[in-house]
């Protein structure tokens, strides 16, 4: 049981709390990358991976290159949105919850955009040869996840307004928030009276290894 008194738990009592949206909002979700959706997602160097594997755990994960790395596909009359795979933690949390449950949520993100672009649809990790050595600009992922647009929208600016993301004078407030390096080493991933300095040294060779293995040899 939660510990909250009130709680909603179906549709219905979510629409006695909030009103219906207009009929055009649930028009705009398509199943189809459209020309326009299509250069957004050529234009945007970053995107968010949500996934929910078979246990019901769910995960959110980053993915970044340079514009252009995320690819789009039509496939026997449907279109599909290929990522590739690069150095990560091996930990695979998004992989290995598209091979259980088959299903991905994408939101695309272009910096300096308060509006973002969503992809939901069914999902694959892929490894055909003729889908790898598509990506010629990085390294040959050894796997790309595909995932098919079975509704396309764009979301509007509200919540990236609303936290002032893209405002370098609201940055400056946030500047003393903890990184990496201060969260593992308060929770003690790497044991006792290790230092933040050392673990962001090691941090930033690890990134400069991985960021040039992304490239072709």
């Amino acid at each position: 049981m939660p510990p909250f008194a009130q709680t909603i738990t179906t549709s219905e009592a979510l629409y006695e709390l909030y009103r219906r949206p207009h009929p055009g909002l649930q028009a705009k979700k398509r199943p189809e990358i459209d020309p326009q959706s299509a250069a957004f997602i050529a234009t945007s160097p970053f995107l968010l991976i949500a996934t929910t594997g078979a246990d019901g755990g769910v995960d959110v994960s980053p993915r970044g290159g340079d514009p252009g790395f995320v690819q789009t596909e039509r496939i026997d009359g449907a279109d599909y949105v290929l990522i590739p795979d690069l150095n990560g933690n091996n930990l695979l949390d998004s992989l290995q919850a598209i091979a259980d449950s088959g299903r991905a949520g994408l939101l695309f993100v272009i910096p300096g955009k308060d509006d973002t672009l969503r992809v939901n649809g069914e999902a694959w990790v892929v490894t055909d040869d003729a889908v790898l050595d598509r990506f010629t600009e990085i390294r040959r992922p050894k796997a790309t996840i595909a995932v098919r647009a079975d509704e396309v929208f764009v979301h509007c600016a509200k919540a990236f307004r609303r936290g002032k993301v893209w405002d370098p004078q609201a940055w400056e407030a946030l500047a003393a928030a903890p990184g990496l390096a201060e969260i593992v080493c308060a929770q003690g991933i790497f044991g006792e009276g290790v230092e933040p300095a050392a673990v962001a040294a090691d941090l930033e060779r690890g990134y400069a290894i991985d960021l040039a293995g992304d490239r072709p040899g």
